[in-house]
């Protein structure tokens, strides 16, 4: 299929759908549209009954043309106030469409293993084209249909015959037109290509900037953008190259018939054809035929062609299918979800949005809840890598905490675990299974999700089927009851902005405890609690059927663990507390640094720090 047949077919669909999802709203601007097109048709009329009239002796009949004139003016000046609140009906629900479809496919893409870095592009700047164009577009589709069937109404009534030297021209030059598309559709997507690859390129280079100066890299990542950035440049020169044949087909379309009219007009006169029909002929070329043809050829050429293809990178950007299971793992029969099963992950992205990738299959009986094989992650392909050659094992029902000094990888392994990231090499399993699936695992990040509503509601997010006496158990645990009784009971109405840090944290924990995963990731999800709730918590956890790994905010963690991960950047090294002491320096320097604080200090939350910093929040409890 040819380029130029993909664009108008795109154009077509698209057209098609708004007018199938949203009769009301095209019907209300297509009505409006016929009224806004009224001056159009009554001009010629009235200048050539003007002109008549005034070459006759009649001024009276002439002015009172003009009058007619005035009011279809008015009429139309009117029409478009309605007519924008019907393109607002129709565009704004176009747009959060395009919105939720790019967001579901970038999360899409990234749970299963390959982070779409071209979505920011997509989201911030071609969906806004799309709707800034699809709203052009839609303007300048009504206005070159009905100012065009306007005019020429006008010249079937007022002079048939003068339809013989402006439908040819007028025909020609929207064939070329159509022709041209193809180039420009080809060009326009290469534009649109680009700036992904220039947003792509740009990401990498800026994860790796540090390392590529500190290897003495800047001239060749100069050169690398540099190219990127000179393709696109070379393919906006191509563009306004092609732009110029525009100009000859609206010269072709706009022009045409005017000289031909102009050149036609000693027959007409012969033929019975009046001063003011020749004018009033010239009146429906020039200020309505050519406008339209010019607005068509612009906003289609322009506007229309981002559109198209924006469209159509938004729709190759959609959510992916499930990617299949890896060969070595025997494959295990999927039963049906049970409707109590969590419909996300803790934090989720709105409660209102379902899950956008499928769950995968059971645990696999007898295998840890947690392995690492040979992992290495790093945030791009020129940066450090921040976790090398990792193997790790955490049996089912352990309880695991990771220290380390602070951007060491601790949160980065938790989202390893969790399958909110990818390693670079390597292989993790969660139950014998790919990580991710909110059914194995729930991950509480630093940052609490808390949406307004219930405090029910909140808690009851990822177990829909726990009743009030689970509730009121998870409330217990985690020490949540003073917010309870404030809120006037689980019922109670939650204004996420009106909790604290420590509140909200406290939320997230409870609704964690509340899941039926079996495993647990706290990336330092006590962070804003004091010592004593923190403590509180873990131990909660602790108890709580399944397996626990906490990422340590602070080095007590440790010492409630049944086992200590140590990350120093080179190697690591797991066992109990004691063992660590006596064989990890790093471990041992930790703990000295924890146990120098004074008492209630608030340290740096990997005890590299032992100084009180003011801006760190703690719960006031």
């Amino acid at each position: 299929m040819s380029a130029r047949g993909a664009v108008l077919r795109r154009l077509y669909r698209t057209f098609a759908d708004t007018a199938r999802q949203r009769p009301g709203a095209v019907l209300r601007l297509a009505l409006w549209s016929a009224v806004g097109a009224a001056p159009t048709f009554v001009f010629g009329h009235a200048v050539a009954r003007a002109v008549d009239g005034f070459l006759a002796g009649r001024p009276a009949a002439a002015c009172g043309w003009l009058g007619v004139l005035l009011l279809a003016g008015v009429a139309g000046a009117l029409a478009f106030r309605p007519l924008y609140a019907a393109l607002a009906a129709i565009v704004e629900p176009f747009r959060d469409d395009l919105v939720e479809r790019v967001v579901r496919g970038a999360l899409a893409r990234s749970l299963t293993g390959r982070p779409d870095t071209g979505a920011v592009a997509r989201l911030t700047h071609q969906v806004e084209i799309a709707r800034d164009s699809y709203a052009g577009l839609l303007m300048v589709a009504r206005g070159f249909l009905f100012s065009t069937a306007g005019a020429l109404l006008g010249l079937l009534t007022l002079a048939p015959a003068m339809l013989l030297f402006v439908l040819p021209p007028l025909l020609l030059a929207l064939v070329l037109f159509a022709a041209l598309l193809a180039l420009l559709a080809a060009r326009q997507r290469a534009l649109l290509l680009g700036e992904e690859r220039l947003a792509e390129r740009t990401a990498a280079v800026a994860e790796g900037v540090r390392d590529a100066v500190a290897c003495g890299g800047e001239e060749r990542l100069r050169a690398e953008v540099g190219e990127v950035v000179d393709e696109q440049a070379a393919l906006a020169r191509s563009m306004a190259r092609l732009g110029a044949l525009r100009a000859l087909i609206l010269a072709l379309g706009g022009w045409g018939p005017l000289l031909l009219v102009l050149a036609a007009a000693p027959w007409l006169v012969e033929r019975g054809a009046g001063p003011g029909t020749v004018a009033g002929a010239l009146t429906y070329v020039m200020h309505g035929l050519r406008p339209a043809l010019n607005t068509l050829v612009q906003g289609v050429g322009g506007g229309g062609l981002r559109l198209a293809v924006a469209l159509e990178r938004i729709a190759e950007s959609g959510p992916p299918p499930a990617p299949a299971l890896p060969p070595a793992l025997p494959p295990t029969p999927s039963p049906t979800p049970s409707p109590t099963q969590p419909p996300a992950l803790s934090p989720a992205p709105s409660p209102a949005l379902p899950p956008t990738r499928p769950p995968t299959a059971d645990p696999i009986p007898g295998r840890p809840a947690v392995e690492l094989c040979g992992v290495t992650f790093s945030y791009g392909p020129r940066a450090r890598a921040v976790l090398k050659d990792l193997d790790l094992v955490v049996p089912e029902g352990d309880h695991l905490a990771v220290v380390g000094p602070s951007g060491i990888g601790k949160s980065t392994l938790a989202a390893l675990v969790a399958g909110t990231a990818v390693p670079s090499a390597g292989r993790v399993l969660v139950h014998g299974r790919p990580p991710g699936d909110p059914r194995h695992r729930v991950l509480i990040p630093q940052q609490a999700y808390v949406f307004g509503g219930s405090l029910h509601d909140n808690l009851g997010y990822l177990a829909p089927g726990a009743d009030s006496a689970a509730m009121a158990r998870a409330v217990d645990a985690v020490g949540l009851a003073a917010l309870v009784k404030r809120l006037g009971g689980l019922g109670g109405m939650m204004d996420p902005g009106a909790l604290s840090a420590g509140e909200a944290q406290l939320v997230a924990l409870a609704r964690a405890f509340l899941s039926p995963a079996p495993l647990v990731v706290l990336d330092e999800a006590t962070c804003h609690l004091d010592p004593a709730a923190e403590a509180r918590v873990e131990r909660a956890f602790a108890a709580r059927p399944g397996t626990l790994v906490v990422i340590a905010h602070r080095i007590s963690s440790a010492l409630r663990a049944r086992r200590v991960l140590v990350l120093d950047g080179s190697a690591a090294v797991s066992g109990g507390h004691e063992e660590l002491l006596a064989g990890s320096p790093l471990y041992r320097d930790l703990v000295g640094h924890w146990r120098s604080e004074p008492a209630g200090g608030l340290g740096d939350p990997d005890g590299v720090d032992p100084v009180a910093r003011t801006d760190l929040p703690v719960d006031p409890r």
